[in-house]
Order: C-alpha cells, then structure tokens, then sequence
C-alpha cells in the first residue's frame, strides 16, 4: 500500500511495492497508472489506509516527465493516476484539470481506507447518469444531478463527461457506499447486474433489499460471503406469485413459435422430435417444448421442458438434448417457442432472513394480500448452467430457491429453517423445481419445512445427502406429472411421489432411492420401476409422546417394483395404480413389521377404484424377508404371489393371521411361526368381492422345507373357511410342527377342494376337513408323507378320489 503526502509531494509510507522502495524519491513521485493497476489488480480492492489532503493530489506532483526527462510511455493521454480522500471530493473536482482518459484512486467512499475506494477513469464525452458506485458525475459540471438521482427513472445528463469505475469485471457494493443494512442495496445491485462488463459481485456487509428484481442477463455470479441479506420494507409481490423473488433471472421468449401435430408416435427414450419445418431451428437454439395435455387432467402433459437444438435431421425432424421418458401419441400437438436463456447466473453464499407473515391457518386468504408480503431470495425460469450455492435461509415465504424450465444446474450447501408458512400451496419450500432437467441437488437441509427438494415434471435430475427434520410435510416430493429417471441417494426425510391429483397425471417413471431414512416413504399412484434400495422407514413424532401418522410405513405401487434391503417399522402396503412394467416385481432381504387391520396388499372392495388404493393384481416375488409383529392383516388380490425364503411372524405369545386373498401363492422355503394363512377366496381383479361368481379358484403351494410353527387364534396353519373357495392345496416337501393337539396342519372348512400332499412332515395336531369339503370335482391325494402323533380323524373317507392311508408312515 502508498500514500502520498501532498505537501512535500514525496512518499511517507509503504510504497507500491518492495523493488519501488529501493527508487529515489524523485521516482516514487511519479507512479504510473500501470503500476497501480498492477497493484491494485484492477478489481476494485483499494489502497486501504491512504492519508490524502483535501485537494486534488497527482501522483506526478505536477511532472509530466520522468527522471530521464522522457514521456512516460503510459501516459498516452497525459494521465498520472490522480488521489481523492473520497467520493465526495472526487465529484468536487474542477472540470477544468480533468482530461479525457484521466484515472483517479479514490481512497475510500466516505473516508480513506473505508472498504468503498476504487479507480475510476474520466471520459469527457460520457452521458450516463450517475448511479452511485461505478459512475459518478462532478457536482460542478453543471447538470445539476446528484448521485441520489440514479435509480430514479431521470433521463441521462447531456454532456460534463463523469467518472467511470475501471475494474476487472468484479463489482463490490462498498463502491456505493454500502456498508451495512442502513442503506438500501437494491440501486447498486441494480447498477452492478445490468451492467455487462461486471461478470461477478461480491457483498461484503450484510445488506437489505426493498425491491423485487428482474434480470434478463447471463454471465453473472452474485456472492454474499455469508453476510445476511434483508428485506425489511420490501414492496409487495404480485399475487400468487413465488417468482417474486428479491433477484429472478429469466431468459427472454423471442416470439418466434411452431406447432406441429404428430403424423406419428414419437416413442420413449427417443430424441428426435418431429417439427412442421426444421429451416427455423438451429444448432445450440434453445426451445420450450410442450405437448397439448391429456384431456384427464389440465396439466398433463409429458413433454414440457426448455430444451436444446443438436442437430437437424431433416425437413421435418430435429434432434434435441433430450430423450423423451413417454411415447407421445400419433395426432398430439407439440408447441415449440424459440428461448433466449439466462446462462450461468449464481447466487452464492447468503444468509437470508424473511418477513415475518401472519399465521393463516385456513385455506383462503385471510386478507387480500396476505400472500404478497413475504419475501424469498432468488427465482429462475428459462434458464441454463444457473448455480445456487450457500445460501441459509429462515423466515421464507415462498421457496427459497424457485425454479421453471431450467436445466443443467446444481442447488448445493442450501438450508432452510422455519419458514413462515407451510401449509399455503407453494410455501416453506427449500426449492421448487417446474419443468427442470439434469439438476443435481445436494447436502442441503431443512428444518419444520414444507418441502426439501419438490419436482413437477422433473426428468434426469439427482437429491443427494440432503436430510430434513420436522418432516410430517414431505421434504422429498413429486407432484406426478410424468417426472421420470430421478435418483435419490443418502438422503433423510419423509419422501411423497407422483401425489398431487389427476391435475397433473398421478405419473412417474424410474424413480431410484438408495440408502434412504423416512419416517414414510408414499408411491402408491402410478409410479413404474420404483426402486428403492437400503431405505428405512422408522416411527418418528410430532412432538414428545406425539407418533406422527403412519410413520414408520411404505406404501407402494407394484409396477416394476423392486425392494431390496428395506425396512418399515409398521407396515408396508402394496397397490397397482398401472400397468406400464416390463420389469419384474421383487421384493428382496426386507423386515416389515405390520399393524393390526393394516393391508399387506389391497384387495378389491368398495372404494379402491381410486388411484393409489387400487387392488394388486400381478405377480410379485418376495425373497429373503420377514413380516413380524402380525396380528390380523390382509393380504389382496395379487394374481401370483411367490414367497421365496420367506416368513411371516405373529405378536409374540397371541399370534396373528394373515387374510389372504391373492389368486395363486407359492412358498419355497420359509413358514410361518404363530401366524396363520386365512384363504378368504380370490379377489377377482374386475369382479365384486361380494358376487361368488366373480370369485376364481385360489391354488396354494408349499415347498422349499418351508416350515410352519407356533400358535396362532386360528388353531390352524392354513385355513379355508368361507364354503364357496374353490382351492387347490399342494403340499410338498415341507414341515408343519402343532404346538398342541388343537392346532390344525390344515382345516378345511367346505367348499370345492383339491388336496395333494407329497412328500410333507406333520407332526402333532390333527388335520381338519369338514364332510362336504371333497364333493364332485374334488380329490385327495396324501402319500409319502411322515406324520408323528397327528390326529386323522376328521379326514374324509377313502373313495377313488380320495387317497390318504397307503404308502405313508404315521407314528403315533
């Protein structure tokens, strides 16, 4: 750092640097607008600590030479870097000493060493109003304007050049003489932005803004370094209107549109679209895309995204940066709009306090503008590579960082605590994401939010290490219009997919979560391929004493659904809302603990037309897992249920029973230890429970040295009891141990029924068939089986279609 005593005209102090110490004073008098630019770096970071005179101080001391006598070569226009104390004194220079190119060091805003000096550069021809900070006209140049002036819609000053900050391309509010929240920083902010030589601001005090912003700029990063930003006095936003944001960068739509109606399916996965004409796109063009909606809902639609040109195919076709996740249908129409961006606009690095909002609790407003008040950082729509990074925020209205038709982006390091309203639409979110893809959201955190993370057709977008507390509402949401290929990893908080009503489609695709702790995990519309892997569903309370509800529970739509390693303290629940899987149903190494009167599948019944409730026809596979804790829960209407290696587990000491009503089920391996198998009939997938005519056979297979054990309030393993089942019963190699004389290995209980047991191991309790269980049509086959002290009396009688004496070995 230098100074110059304007006196003497000599140094008194650290000079420019170590090598210009050693020089003769005579030199040090004359410093070159190249050095201090190299000093100063041409970034706005002033000489701190400068002690000038009042006057107007010239580096040269008046010398137009150097030493040899010689013009400076840096010195085209006569210049020598010129000293001002500040601001004030730099506007109170005679017009009359200032040239054309002159550069001045002003040492502070207010005072020397301040934070707020800088270099500016006199250009004699200049009409820009003065702002404050990077232009700044003299007080005597006679245009009777003053810096207060600038933001105030006055027209530009004719002629008395002015002052322009020469930097690097990094702006600092301290050059406006902000240094705290007692002045407002939304003029500077606004000089700064829309000036497009600055690519970067830095904030180095906490700051209070009263206006909402509107960009439409790229190429701009905004960094706060932590410091708090304000928003005390703020003007009302709109109504209903999350984009009012103190800064929303929004691209520009150029008016130029196409509509094409499809003459063919474009199928999934494809990138090439079909356009009316392809000579109005190019490559790296950026369009909004959206197909029509379906009739069913106003807002499904499966294309709507903001997407690029990488090729043009033909005279009809162009490829873009996107494969589709849905076949768009023959005769759809796809409106295209012609995008300009908002390219790589950042927000960095804030710590943001609200406005404080009156309590609502209704769904209507309380007064007109209720909704306007609040206040949220920043906004994005149409916009491309925009950052959001840092920023902490509390007393939020409206999402913190809001996002539509935005893609290739990361939110990251973000928090938010208490907002000041949850249960108003839109509200207490961290972010909110319209329309997005390829974002990547991570190591955020919210605390008593609304949402977390919450996508509306979101497509290849990633959550990472993100964890939310207090988390009853949801910090991980879908409201279901045809999002598809998320993935979620290493994350907490209670997760909601494809949940929001047939508005927008009830649709997701692809959706991975791995390594995931929930109090509950909700996809039970019309989610395909749900994969959910190491995720956990645990009991958690609203408050002491307090169980949230239906905490600790998955519930689950069997489309392509694949578990493996999960847990659910009380209950996991399986629908079928669609049918769009090509992949199987398979739930593996699970631990489902079950609550009394609690659904394992849904069978049909009335009221479960509704999507998400919906009965589980299909197949499924469950393989190496475990439902404990069973005391009576019902198991639907899958069509075939395979139960590989697996158990099912009553209450300790009392027992439980299983109502099973799916069509076909196979165990290998596995049992039941205090449970029972209740088989109520099949639930026919489009008939009435109720119409014994709508009821198909059940068939039953147990193999694999399955096992049976225990008690149960059955008194039974297997149960048939409603006489018009009709039930095929196949008994293979499998054990089934009475824990007394009472408890049936199976009981018959009427109906229509084929029994054939091969090869099984019954010991103790009896078998239990009423008279009229094996009429016409049905048969009993038991042979090699070992039966040790099992009571056979209630077996019917031998006929030649009832077999069970010879060729087995009974112990008594």
């Amino acid at each position: 750092m230098f100074f110059l005593d304007d006196k003497k005209g000599k140094s008194n102090a650290t000079n420019v640097s170590n090598v210009e110490n050693q020089t003769d004073s005579k030199s040090n008098d004359a410093i070159s607008r190249r050095k201090v630019l190299a000093t100063i770096g041409l970034g706005g970071v002033m000489l701190a600590g400068s002690v000038l005179g009042p006057r107007f101080a010239s580096a040269d001391n008046g010398s137009s030479n150097d030493k040899d006598g010689k013009d400076d070569k840096d010195s085209k226009d006569g210049d020598r870097v010129q000293q001002v104390n500040n601001v004030a004194e730099l506007k109170s220079l005679p017009p009359g000493q200032l040239k054309d190119g002159q550069h001045v060091f002003v040492g502070g805003y207010n005072k020397n060493g301040d934070g707020g000096g800088k270099l500016v550069r006199f250009v004699a021809d200049s009409t820009k109003a003065d702002n404050g900070g990077t232009v700044h006209r003299l007080t005597n140049s006679g245009n009777g304007r003053e810096a207060n002036d600038a933001g105030k819609g006055n027209k530009p000053p004719k002629g008395g050049g002015c002052f322009e900050v020469v930097h690097n391309g990094v702006g600092d509010f301290r050059w406006f003489g902000i240094f705290d929240t007692s002045q407002n920083a939304d003029n500077a902010l606004d000089a700064l932005v829309n000036d497009l030589s600055i690519h970067r601001v830095e904030a180095h005090s906490d700051l209070n803004f009263v206006k909402r912003h509107v960009y439409h700029r790229s190429d701009i990063e905004i960094d706060f370094h932590g410091h708090t930003v304000t928003t005390e006095g703020i003007e009302l936003n709109t109504l209903d209107n999350p984009f009012g944001a103190v800064m929303f960068f929004q691209g520009v739509v150029t008016g130029v549109t196409q509509t094409v109606t499809l003459s063919e399916d474009i199928s999934e996965y494809s990138d090439i679209f079909e356009v009316t004409d392809s000579s109005i796109f190019e490559v790296d063009s950026w369009w909004h895309a959206q197909i029509k909606n379906n009739a069913a809902g106003g807002a499904q639609r499966e294309l709507d995204y903001l997407i690029k040109v990488t090729e043009i195919f033909d005279a009809t076709h162009v490829r873009f940066n996107y494969k589709l996740g849905w076949l768009l249908a023959k005769g759809r129409p796809i409106t295209y709009k012609k995008v300009n961006p908002a390219f790589r606009c950042h927000v960095r690095n804030m710590n943001f306090i609200g406005i404080p909002v009156p309590p609502n609790g209704t769904s209507l407003r309380p007064f007109p503008t209720w909704d306007q008040i609040g206040s949220n950082p920043v906004a994005y729509e149409f916009a491309v590579e925009c950052d959001a990074s840092g920023i902490k925020a509390s007393k939020v209205f409206w999402p913190v960082v809001m996002r539509r038709y935005n893609t290739h982006y990361v939110t990251e390091r973000c928090q938010l605590m208490n907002p000041e309203e949850r249960d108003w639409g839109g509200t207490g979110y961290l972010t909110q994401q319209i329309n997005v893809l390829y974002g990547h959201i991570r190591d955020c955190n919210t605390s008593n939010a609304r949402h977390l993370n919450d996508f509306t057709c979101a497509a290849y977008c990633m959550v990472e290490n993100c964890h939310g507390d207090g988390d009853e509402y949801g910090p991980f949401v879908t409201h279901g219009q045809y999002e598809h290929d998320l993935t979620y990893i290493n994350n907490s908080g209670l997760l909601s997919f494809a949940n929001s009503g047939t508005t927008w489609g009830d649709s997701a695709k692809r959706v991975t979560v791995k390594k995931h702790i929930a109090s509950r995990i909700v996809a039970s519309k019309r989610l395909t391929d749900l994969t959910l892997e190491d995720c956990h569903a645990v009991v958690t309370y609203t408050k002491p004493g307090v169980k949230m509800a239906n905490s600790g529970s998955f519930w689950v739509n069997m489309d392509g659904l694949q578990m493996r390693g999960c847990t659910a303290q009380e209950m996991v629940t399986i629908s079928k809302g669609s049918s769009r899987a090509k992949r199987k149903n398979i739930i593996d190494s699970c631990s489902f603990g079950m609550l009394k009167g609690y659904e394992i599948a849904r069978p049909i019944r009335s009221g479960t037309t509704q999507v998400g409730y919906t009965p589980s026809n299909g197949e499924l596979t469950i393989l190496n897992s475990e439902f404990y804790n069973i005391e009576e829960v019902t198991l639907g209407s899958i069509n075939k249920l395979t139960l590989i290696n697996t158990w099912f587990k009553g209450l300790p000491q009392v027992g439980g029973t299983v109502k099973v009503g799916t069509r076909e089920i196979i165990m290998q391996g596995g049992g039941l230890v205090d449970c029972c198998f209740l088989l109520t009939g099949a639930w026919d997938k489009v008939g009435d429970v109720n119409n014994p005519k709508n009821k198909p056979d059940q068939w039953i297979t147990i193999d694999g040295s399955a096992m049976f054990s225990g008690v149960n309030g059955e008194k039974a393993f297997i149960k048939s009891v409603d006489p018009t089942n009709v039930v095929t019963w196949n008994f293979g190699n499998c054990t089934s141990a009475a824990s007394d004389a009472s408890t049936a290995h199976f009981s018959i209980q009427g109906g229509m029924n084929k029994l054939k047991a091969i090869g099984s191991q019954f010991t103790g309790g009896k078998y239990e068939v009423t008279a009229d269980a094996f009429g016409n049509g049905a048969y009993f086959l038991m042979t090699s089986c070992v039966e040790e002290g099992v009571n056979r009396t209630a077996l019917p009688a031998e006929s030649d279609r009832v077999k069970h004496s010879v060729g087995n070995l009974s112990i008594s």
